[in-house]
């Protein structure tokens, strides 16, 4: 704080003595009554800023500090904005570790962990639905509960259940949908043919070859589900 005054004191003086050796010389346009005026308002000034320093040191100290603080708050989002794309990945390995499901990846190629035997994800459908399924390859098409059919904007009310399926309860019907799109992780898909199982008939969703087959390739490697799709 002391240094700081006498920082302030040494500049104002050497102002000072600037003006009025310009004035002296002739090649300023002041007069020594601007001068005078000046020097009065200025001293004043740093007067009242000495006083107010001297009054409220404490406050002006955590003043300083909280400005550094917001400084370094600033500069962390500044390197967090320029490094977003690393830091996503890092962000999706982490959750993929303790979120098995979770799809992580870029590019077209997309990793899931198995989870209670199965390989689980959440995927996006039509207007942008989060619904959770099962990925199964003995399923020939996607087929979805009738919660996960209203969830993406289905209208389950009026569809026709003329498709022969098989669950878990046995045999039953679905009625022939066709998804604007379905997405897993950066892997998007469009007009995706699918199935909607009649209610309480599919525990849960299932993720079948009409979504699979489109891509380049999938495969299980230990513990994750490897898939990529065309570029």
């Amino acid at each position: 704080m002391r240094r700081l005054l006498w920082f302030m004191l040494a500049t104002l003086t050497a102002a000072l003595l600037a003006l009025v050796a310009r004035s002296e010389g002739g090649t300023a346009g002041l007069a020594q009554l601007d001068i005078a005026a000046l020097a009065l308002k200025v001293g004043l000034v740093v007067f009242i800023g000495t006083l107010a320093l001297a009054l409220f040191r404490e406050r002006f100290s955590r003043a300083v500090d909280s400005a550094l603080f917001w400084i370094v708050i600033a500069i962390l989002f500044a390197i967090g904005y320029a490094y977003r794309g690393e830091l996503r990945d890092v962000a999706d390995r982490v959750m993929a570790e303790f979120l098995p499901g979770h799809a992580v990846g870029r590019a077209h190629v997309v990793e899931i962990g198995r989870l209670s035997g199965n390989f689980s994800v959440t995927a996006q459908l039509n207007n942008g639905a989060r619904v959770a399924m099962v990925i199964d390859t003995g399923a020939s098409s996607v087929v979805l509960t009738q919660d996960a059919a209203r969830a993406a904007g289905l209208p389950v009310e009026v569809l026709t259940y003329t498709v022969n399926i098989e669950t878990a309860n046995g045999r039953t019907r679905a009625a022939p949908v066709t998804l604007d799109s379905l997405a897993v992780g950066s892997i998007v898909e469009r007009a995706v043919p699918a199935l909607i199982a009649q209610r309480g008939q599919l525990r849960s969703s299932l993720l079948g070859m009409s979504f699979l087959s489109r891509l380049e390739s999938w495969e299980v490697r230990g513990e994750k589900l490897v898939m990529r799709g065309y570029p």
